[in-house]
Formats: structure tokens, C-alpha cells, sequence
């Protein structure tokens, strides 16, 4: 993943540039900022985060430092971010699972719509329901009378329950009217790794984690989970078009502040990564292999957060999933 291989030249802080307009009456920032990422160095939210730091820092004056809290699905750094005072000195590299966690847990220490100031939505990343080539299903309506030929006989992986690719199994389950048998892993890799082995026959894993395979006909695509077909994929159906009673259901990453950071604090940074978007090189570095990017208001995100978080509780809902 393109990603990844920037890792390397991103260090866990970066220095920055010129001084900036004062907000209200002293520059902001005036110290180092802290993004917290609640996954592991290394990982996709990770990298994402570390390239957000370096463009903010170049545009606002200021160190802007990464702090790994993983753990918990991603549940004990959204904790400590929330908790945070909500001064602007503290940020958050948001993910769809801090939408999806408080309705799969029994316990979630932290409002993922009140707890938080929405900055702004960075990339979304759909998802890519894929086959072993020696599959006989071509299409998705192929599949799915497969599957009906057989009830109970085909596997699909995921990456563990309640995670993005385990959600959009069972979504697909639910409007393809099918039975199939699921077989959890660790993480979104192995899913790839059990596909290419047709240990299970079909999977949903985010599109970064499968492009490559798909692409060089390892695996064989049969739909996206996103709304409009992707730029990455573009011959690729969305799962609206392929059947009947499609979805859409997509990952994203996104930076949030505390709730209660001051509004003009939100505006800056958002109009600060809106302006280094023009960047080529900054809008490549987060936009391949499936990923998109997005960027949109901090309004927009909050409204667009609201009917994500519904649309999440009613899908959880449907499928009966509860993590302890």
C-alpha cells in the first residue's frame, strides 16, 4: 500500500514554518500539538495521521506530534482524546469504528457525536467484496445463487467480529437472502491470505488491503461497498448496482478535536489541510489503492457523522452483533 511506504520519510513529529493569524488574541498554535492515533504505529490510520502532522505543521508554525494509544478496537485512545481539555492542543485521527464501537460494546467511555468536534472527514475507503479466482461466480448475482445452491457449505473470512469486513458479510447476507459460514482472523491481511488459499470464498476487506491482489487478478473483484464506483476501480459495480437490495457501507478516517475546542480552532485546521490539498503530492499521498479523499467541512462532517451513527445502530442492530 502507497501508504506505507511513506512511512519511512515521516518522522513522529515535523517542524514547521511561518507564524500564523492570531486566534483570538494569541497565536494559535503557540506549542506543540498532539494527534492521538488509537491504533499501532505502522498501521494505515497511522501513517494517514503522520501525513496530516506534517502538512498542518508546515502551515501553522507548529510542531504537531503523533501519540500511538492502541487497543480496544481503537476504544482507549478515543477515550483519552475526549477526555482531553479542548484547547486545540490535542486532535484525534478519527475511524468509521469510533461510530461503529459505542453500539457493538457493552461499554464505550467516550460519545463518538458528543464527545468530539468534528474537523473533517480525510479519506473515505471502501471496501472490496472479493473471490478466489477458482471461484465459478463472476458476478455478484452469481454468488449469490451459489451460495443459495448451498447453504451452510461456503466461508467468508473477516478480520474478527464486529470489524468492517465482518459488518458488510453480514449486511450482504441480510439483502442477498444467504447462508454462509463465517471464519474470523486477526486482522484485514489474513482475509487476503485466506482468500488466496480459497480457505473461505469470499470476503469484504477494505480496498487498500486487497487492491493489488485484485488488481493483478489474484483475487477476482465482484463490487465495492461505496456509494459511486471507485477511481481505482472504475469497471468495478458498487454493490447498489449488482443486486437488488444493495448497500453501501464504506471505512473512512477523519480528525476530530475534543468537544468544546473552539470553533475558530476547528476552522483553521480544516481551512489549513483544505489548502494543502492543492499539494499534488500531499492529495497522492492519501488518495490510491482505493482510498479517496474527501475533505469536507467541519458543518458537513458533523451533519454527515449523524446520519452515519443511525445508519450504524440499525445495521448492528439487524445483525445481532454485542462485544463485551
Amino acid at each position: 500500500m502507497r501508504l506505507l511506504v511513506l512511512l519511512a520519510a515521516v518522522a513522529s513529529f515535523v517542524m514547521a514554518g511561518p507564524a500564523v493569524a492570531q486566534y483570538p488574541d494569541k497565536q494559535y498554535p503557540d506549542k506543540t500539538v498532539r494527534i492521538i492515533v488509537p491504533f499501532i504505529a505502522g498501521s494505515a490510520p497511522d501513517v494517514a495521521a503522520r501525513q496530516v502532522a506534517q502538512r498542518l505543521a508546515a502551515g501553522l508554525g507548529q510542531q504537531f506530534i503523533i501519540e500511538n494509544k492502541p487497543g480496544a478496537a481503537g476504544n482507549i485512545g478515543a477515550e483519552v482524546a475526549s477526555r482531553a481539555a479542548p484547547d486545540g492542543y490535542t486532535l484525534m485521527l478519527m475511524t468509521s469504528s469510533h461510530l461503529l464501537n459505542p453500539y457493538l460494546y457493552a461499554r464505550v467511555n467516550y460519545d463518538a457525536l458528543k464527545g468530539f468536534a468534528p474537523v473533517t472527514m480525510i479519506t473515505r475507503i471502501p471496501s472490496l467484496m472479493v473471490v478466489p479466482p477458482v471461484s465459478p461466480a463472476k458476478t455478484v448475482v452469481e454468488f449469490i445463487a451459489l451460495a443459495k445452491s448451498m447453504p451452510g457449505k461456503l466461508n467468508y473470512g473477516s478480520g474478527g467480529i464486529g470489524s468492517l469486513a465482518h459488518l458488510s458479510a453480514e449486511a450482504f447476507r441480510l439483502a442477498a437472502g444467504i447462508d454462509y459460514v463465517h471464519v474470523p482472523y486477526k486482522g484485514a491481511p489474513d482475509i487476503v491470505l485466506a482468500l488466496l488459499a480459497n480457505q473461505v470464498q469470499v470476503g469484504f476487506p477494505t480496498m487498500p488491503t486487497a487492491f493489488r491482489q485484485a488488481q493483478q487478478g489474484a483475487l477476482r473483484p465482484l463490487a465495492v461497498t461505496s456509494a459511486k464506483r471507485t477511481k481505482a476501480m472504475p469497471d468495478v459495480p458498487t454493490l447498489l448496482e449488482a443486486m437488488p437490495d444493495g448497500f453501501a457501507l464504506d471505512g473512512w478516517l477523519a480528525l476530530a478535536a475534543p468537544a468544546g475546542t473552539p470553533p475558530e480552532i476547528v476552522a483553521r485546521l480544516y481551512a489549513t489541510l483544505a489548502d494543502a490539498l492543492k499539494d499534488p503530492a500531499f492529495r497522492n499521498a492519501l488518495d490510491g489503492d482505493g482510498s479517496e479523499v474527501v475533505l469536507n467541512s467541519p458543518a458537513d462532517f458533523a451533519a454527515l457523522l449523524q446520519g452515519k451513527a443511525a445508519k450504524a445502530q440499525a445495521l448492528i442492530k439487524r445483525v445481532g452483533v454485542k462485544l463485551d
